[in-house]
């Protein structure tokens, strides 16, 4: 039995050896066992490719002014284990953490002995979060953040107010399919018998496989560009204005601080299930509390500016989708600036395309590696790149010490690629290069 929080932390880690299993069947022998802490909780489900992340944190903020306790689970940490499982953006205790082990380790530990074996890191993580939030701190509502796909995703065994997906891409293709319909039959598995989706797809063909899924299980779709409408969108000093029409009300003028169209994407989609829980579902959320949750929401990692002059930016594009935005927002915010790129990035990720797409917007290109399984090593990346001024770095940290000082006060650090990577580089800035 686990006593210390490095023990319970070890512990689950540990579980990273079994790999991804997908399935529900361990979840629920899981919840069985736990007298199914999963229908305590008022839910919504969040799936998606990309998005996930800030679309829960739009939402958890808009729920937060409006003086709700909001529990959130996500995936992946930046800054520390424990803000996987949070209440109002604030990491369970350490303390807790224990006791969730202690309460969990016994029953993985005797589903080993079954012939569904023994749950995966992600199962434990989840099965710690349903119960934490449904016997341990019951909380108004919890944003729940689907892991990998959606249909046999560990948090798919809730039943949710809403479900939401954010968008489609190619991500996971070894497990989720590859092509945009197979990915998008298994990112709609959330979709539950009578729950509404509110959702930001815009490819016909895989809205088309969502909304076939909706239709079957009597589903009510909100579709982003048809049922809810942004407009009058521009980039701004410090991030992005935009208008937003919704079925039941009209938001003008409102502002983010993160930047990217693409976020302005994530900023409605939490505007409209914030205002379809108003109107259905009685939650008092006022006009101001939309507009000031939306304006304070921050989401580490995510085009997030660590230092100036010069500017350092980290952002998680971890794959071509990301990459896509990222670029985009680089244009639209910096167009007339040097950017010097550091980037690696895992070995299941399709490379050559995001190098390509960062090759576009970059002066130099620097490649590296880190401490991960499945991390590619600098020279595999460099292989992949046709851009004139390429270089590796073993030690991304000297590399950075060494670049800040090196361009012009005007240029920009760009360090992109694995989200795993990005918390370890965060982390570092954070401590000041020591």
């Amino acid at each position: 039995m686990v006593r210390t929080y490095k023990e319970a932390v070890e512990w689950i880690h540990g579980r990273l050896k079994l790999g991804v299993k997908p399935g529900l069947k361990r979840m629920e022998w899981m919840m069985e066992k736990l007298d199914h802490p999963e229908r305590r909780i008022k839910a919504i489900h969040v799936g998606g490719t990309n998005g996930k992340g800030s679309t829960v944190c739009f939402l958890r903020h808009i729920l937060q002014e409006a003086g709700y306790r909001v529990g959130t689970f996500t995936s992946p940490y930046v800054e520390q284990f424990n803000e996987r499982i949070s209440i109002n953006g604030q990491p369970i205790s350490d303390v807790d953490l224990i006791k969730l082990v202690q309460i969990i380790q016994p029953l993985a530990e005797e589903l080993e002995q079954t012939e569904l074996g023994g749950p995966t890191e992600f199962e434990v993580i989840t099965a710690m979060a349903l119960y934490y939030f449904g016997k341990m701190n019951v909380q108004d509502v919890v944003i729940f953040e689907v892991g990998l796909g959606g249909r046999l995703d560990s948090t798919n065994v809730i039943y949710p107010l809403l479900s939401v997906i954010t968008n489609i891409g190619y991500d996971h293709i070894h497990i989720l399919g590859n092509t945009l319909e197979q990915i998008a039959f298994e990112k709609a598995g959330i979709i539950k018998a009578g729950v509404p989706l509110i959702t930001a797809i815009d490819q016909p063909k895989a809205l088309r496989v969502v909304q076939e899924k909706a239709a079957s299980v009597r589903a009510k779709v909100y579709v982003i560009d048809r049922d809810f409408t942004i407009f009058a969108h521009e980039p701004t000093t410090d991030g992005e204005r935009f208008s937003l029409q919704t079925p039941f009300a009209s938001y003008d003028d409102v502002t983010i601080t993160m930047l990217g169209a693409h976020q302005v994407k994530n900023a409605a989609l939490a505007l409209m299930v914030a205002d379809y829980l108003r109107t259905y579902y009685s939650f008092l959320i006022e006009r101001e509390h939309m507009y000031n949750g939306i304006r304070k929401a921050a989401w580490l990692g995510r085009f997030e500016k660590m230092d100036e002059r010069p500017l350092i930016i980290i952002d998680g594009a971890h794959n071509e989708e990301g990459i896509d935005s990222l670029v985009a927002t680089i244009n639209a915010h910096y167009p007339n600036r040097g950017v010097h790129v550091l980037f690696t990035a895992l070995g299941d990720k399709p490379v050559a395309a995001m190098i390509r797409k960062l090759e576009t917007i970059a002066q130099t290109m620097t490649f590296t590696t880190f401490d991960f399984p499945r991390a590619l090593s600098a020279e595999q990346l460099a292989e992949q790149a046709t851009h004139r001024n390429v270089q590796c770095a073993t030690d991304w940290k000297q590399w950075l010490k060494e670049k800040r000082k090196q361009i012009a006060t005007d240029d920009i650090i760009l360090i992109t690629g694995s989200l795993y990577f990005i918390s370890n580089v965060r982390n570092f800035i954070k401590n000041k290069y020591n």
